[in-house]
């Protein structure tokens, strides 16, 4: 991995950069009230830089002994670079640092790219939540929710 990465935590001063790419990014983006709302909730949130660029930034909950991911994103940009997959092993350690012993998250099943790297990453499908995500015309689309021993 490249010694120019270096996570830290994300402030309110990073939420105009986050809530620009979140909207470039998804469909349905997390609102600025969200990433407010998870600051204020003590959450696990980063910022991942790359040569002082901004380049990923993420979300977690981290609750007794389980972890779950509910953010993580890299910049168009800076994507199939590896980024996500350093981010992924600084919130393994951070997640086991605060107790947990395992990772859940949820991911679209139209999300293929997001779901090669969980798989990468150990993570394994273990149920589904109908109609969780909005989707296109009104629609919904299921989660697939994953899990990761720590």
């Amino acid at each position: 991995m490249n010694r120019d990465y270096r996570v830290g935590p994300m402030t309110d001063a990073d939420l105009d950069w986050v809530v620009a790419n979140e909207s470039d990014l998804h469909a349905f983006p997390w609102t600025r009230g969200n990433f407010i709302d998870a600051l204020t909730a003590g959450y696990s949130t980063y910022i991942l830089r790359s040569d002082d660029t901004p380049v990923a930034y993420s979300v977690m909950l981290v609750v007794l002994d389980e972890a779950h991911l509910l953010n993580i994103s890299v910049v168009r940009p800076a994507q199939r670079r590896g980024h996500a997959n350093f981010m992924l092993c600084h919130l393994f350690e951070d997640a086991r640092s605060h107790g947990a012993a395992q990772m859940f998250l949820e991911v679209r099943p139209s999300n293929e790219a997001a779901l090669a790297l969980y798989r990468r990453h150990g993570f394994e499908a273990v149920g589904r939540r109908k109609r969780y995500y909005p989707a296109p015309n009104g629609t919904r689309e299921d989660a697939i929710v994953m899990r990761r021993g720590l």
